[in-house]
């Protein structure tokens, strides 16, 4: 038998030798990962940007951590680089030295900040510690080279302000003024009637008693803390006075942007407010920040690049002494530009206290140069309201309001009655679709052109012995007359001139307006409509800027003026459209326009003024919910020209049936030319 052989243990054993081996040999030469100085400096860097101050501070040497306080180091961090507002932070390594435990870093660096960029050279020191890591032998310095630890950083905010909006001879429409900031000192309040005078107050300035109750519970609130509750425009003595009776009430002097002509200029200005966080959303690459103002309607909002301030910033160094030492970075102010008006912040306040109590709107142009004299949209706002801190009392009371006061009316579009019948007469003359002197013959107050009208008539108010021809039927206002003048021009060549005129057209403005439109569709789709049209109805709607534009030809010879709102000094007149009637066809026109009101029986006789040659058309427009609506309402227009004043107003209110139909503005309107002499 043979022995059988043993196995041998030996690579068994070599193997193990050799994964022990393996084991030491990587425990011999691979190390702990260590950090470089440009390492440490790398992270530290990007730990500012992120505000992570802690972070920042693991990488401080243990000496830093001896000499400076965790508290005093993440506070000087947080505080510096958070006021600045620190943003793309770059570092550009120059030079490394190392000698045994220590390194030097030499290094550019750019940051941009509140101020602008800011770049310079610096050296930061590192020490060795544990696991050949290098760790930053912080000091100030570290911050900016010329930082020393008993010197303090400053940024300072250069103001500006926003422009002012003035009328054509300089006066102030928007501006900053002084204004009064009312508040309690709580300390001095009666504690005793504090709960009626808290009321009190509450009602004389339009605020919840729980909106005081919150400001004078805040943590920052001591017995000597003006707690300020809403700001009041400085003339408001009356109100002062009322609440200066009540114990505790203090009143300052605040600047803020204030509109001294109040609601007669609000439509037309808008106002400002603070930035929203939408805003600013949109809005921060522009240089907004969250304590901005910006226009929010009106002009404010059309001029907000121009009008709007860029606040400057300075970041400077001053040492134990408080005395500067360096400026680090300074972006200069810059002011907001101030816009001049054409607007006649005389003509604009008229207008307004004429028609304050109406649904209206109000143009006012120079027909010969186009400057807008004003524009009045009444009932309306205040734009100190916003400015100066709407209530929600007062939000509601606007937004609610069944008079719409937020609505903007003479960019608006409305039918507009007699008031277009100088423009058909004016298209039917320069089309040689009937003459002048023309005799359309007697209607009566009723008539229709055949039976295939059935029960569908046009009226009109008043008969005439004289002649049915153009200036008799401009001055009796005769609807019938105009109805057969707009058969006689024809829907197709009507459509044609209306779109001449910039019906249907879009017209570019400062502020955006409503097309004027002769039908809901492209075209007039029948005889009754047609008819209708003639004299303002039908589904004709004209906006009082664009009526103003066609009133100019009759005026200039037959060219439509183009508006303008900022003052030009001897500016060149821009026509919106030439010679859309001949020389012949305006002079015509402005003749017949002078009779509506010189002939004793002009619809507009009453508005004649004693040393102005005034030329204007009455309108009564019906505005019906159907055609079997009977209790519909009336829209007054009443458009005027004085020639010898170069003055052209175009008036129009709301709910003027019961009240005289157009008649009801002539007086009005009158008062208002009174004052121009």
């Amino acid at each position: 038998m043979k022995k059988k052989k043993k196995k041998s243990k030996m690579p068994i054993l070599l193997l193990l030798i050799l994964l022990i081996g393996g084991i030491i040999g990587l425990c011999i030469f691979v190390k702990k990962p260590t950090a470089s100085p440009e390492d440490t400096l790398k992270t530290y860097m990007g730990y500012i940007l992120d505000k992570n101050y802690e972070k920042m501070y693991e990488l401080v040497s243990g000496q830093t951590k001896e000499k400076v306080e965790k508290d005093t180091y993440l506070a000087r961090n947080k505080n510096i680089y958070e006021g600045i507002e620190i943003s793309d932070l770059q570092i550009n390594l120059i030079k490394t030295n190392k000698k045994e435990e220590r390194a030097e870093v030499i290094y550019q660096v750019t940051m941009q900040t509140i101020a602008g960029e800011i770049n310079f050279s610096n050296t930061s020191y590192f020490v060795k510690g544990e696991g050949d890591t290098y760790y930053l032998d912080w000091s100030s310095k570290d911050i900016f080279p010329e930082l020393e630890d008993d010197y303090k950083v400053r940024v300072e905010t250069l103001e500006a302000d926003r422009g002012k909006i003035l009328d054509r001879n300089g006066v102030i429409l928007a501006g900053k003024q002084t204004a009064s900031q009312v508040g309690f000192v709580h300390g001095k309040m009666d504690q005793e009637t504090k709960e009626q005078d808290i009321e009190k107050v509450a009602q004389l300035l339009d605020i919840t008693a729980q909106t005081i109750e919150n400001s004078l519970s805040a943590s920052y609130v001591t017995d000597d803390t003006f707690v300020p509750l809403r700001t009041i425009r400085k003339s408001e003595q009356s109100l002062k006075n009322q609440l200066l009776e009540i114990k505790g009430i203090k009143i300052i002097d605040t600047e803020e942007r204030i509109y001294p002509f109040g609601e007669a200029t609000s439509q037309l200005l808008g106002y400002v407010q603070g930035i929203s966080a939408e805003e600013l959303e949109s809005k921060k690459q522009e240089g907004y920040d969250e304590h901005s103002i910006l226009g929010k309607s009106g002009l404010e909002k059309a001029y907000e690049e121009r009008l709007r301030e860029r606040s400057g910033a300075e970041i400077y160094i001053v040492n134990s002494n408080n005395e500067k030492t360096k400026t680090l970075a300074k972006k200069e102010a810059k002011q907001g530009e101030d816009i001049k008006l054409t607007i006649d912040s005389k003509l604009q306040q008229a207008l307004y206290e004429q028609f304050q109590k109406d649904k209206s709107a109000q143009v006012a142009i120079n027909p010969k140069t186009g400057e807008v004299l004003a524009l009045v949209s009444t009932p309306t706002f205040d734009s100190n309201d916003f400015s100066l801190g709407m209530t929600t009392n007062t939000w509601n009371r606007l937004s609610e309001s069944e008079e719409k006061p937020l609505f903007n009316r003479y960019l608006a579009s409305y039918a507009p009655g007699s008031s277009i019948k100088p423009v058909i007469g004016a298209i039917g003359l320069n089309l040689a679709s009937f003459t002048e002197t023309e005799n359309f013959g007697a209607s009566g107050t009723k008539w229709q052109k055949d039976s295939s009208w059935g029960d569908f008539y046009i009226s009109t108010l008043t008969t005439y012995t004289q002649d049915a021809n153009l200036q008799n039927a401009l001055i009796y206002s005769d609807n019938i007359y105009f109805a057969k003048a707009a058969l006689k021009i024809g829907a197709e060549n009507l459509v044609k001139s209306l779109k001449n005129l910039g019906f249907k057209e879009k017209i570019e403005f400062v502020q955006d307006m409503n097309e004027s439109s002769y039908a809901n569709g492209d075209t007039i789709t029948s005889e009754r409509q047609l008819a209708n049209s003639g004299y303002g109805q039908a589904e004709m709607l004209v906006n009082p800027i664009h009526i103003a534009m066609i009133y100019s030809s009759f005026v200039n010879e037959g060219d439509m003026i183009m508006p303008y709102l900022e003052y030009k000094e001897n500016n060149t007149p821009t026509y919106y459209k030439k010679q859309v009637f001949t020389k012949e066809v305006a002079n015509s026109i402005q003749q017949d326009l002078l009779q509506v009101v010189e002939n004793p029986n002009g619809t507009a006789h009453s508005v004649k003024t004693e040393g102005l040659q005034i030329a204007g058309k009455t309108g009564t427009a019906e505005i019906k919910a159907s055609k079997e609506d009977t209790q519909g309402t009336e829209l007054g227009w009443f458009n005027s020209f004085a020639l010898n004043k170069d003055v052209l107003i175009v008036s129009m209110v709301e709910d003027v049936k019961q009240r005289g139909g157009s008649h009801y503005l002539l007086e009005k309107i009158k008062t208002v030319y009174e004052t121009m002499q």
